[in-house]
């Protein structure tokens, strides 16, 4: 598997950010999804990642990280293609993205997720990462429909 910083404009990217959003809005209501479009996912404090098959270069998951200041960050976009699951495209894509938060000097991650059982999966690959619960961030505010979580980040070399 190769993970690299992307373009969310490409053709095959383009349809997994469609499926993404379509699924977070049938899943949540409208107020309460955050999950951005790929226009939105170039803006100069994103970077954006596709984790893709290393000979074909079939997409299989992307991820994005927000800067909202120089140590702290948001995770956005994660997502897996529907036959890239269960492989550890998204450990991968989570990994990358902290070793790039830690060599960046990004020492919080947090990220907002749905609360909706459709959303369980994500909430435990999270929790095991060492993510755990955390009032609202940033522009964020309460949300029985979401859920927000957050992960210090030790400075290379730490203990």
């Amino acid at each position: 598997m190769l993970i690299a910083l992307d373009t969310p404009h490409t053709p095959d990217v383009l349809e997994l950010i469609g499926r993404h959003l379509a699924e977070n809005y049938a899943t949540s209501p409208p107020e309460s999804v955050h999950a951005l479009g790929a226009d939105a996912l170039t803006h100069p404090s994103i970077s954006f990642w596709s984790a893709r098959e290393e000979v074909s270069g079939q997409l299989l998951g992307i991820g994005a990280l927000k800067r909202h200041s120089p140590e702290m960050a948001e995770l956005k976009s994660m997502r897996t293609t529907e036959a890239a699951r269960r492989r550890g495209v998204a450990s991968a894509l989570l990994r990358a993205i902290i070793k790039d938060c830690r060599r960046a000097g990004v020492r919080e991650l947090n990220l907002e997720t749905g609360a909706e059982d459709y959303f369980a999966p994500a909430r435990a690959l999270y929790e095991r990462t060492g993510f755990e619960a955390c009032p609202p961030f940033a522009a964020y505010t309460t949300d029985p429909n979401s859920v927000y979580l957050s992960l210090r980040i030790a400075p290379d070399g730490a203990r």
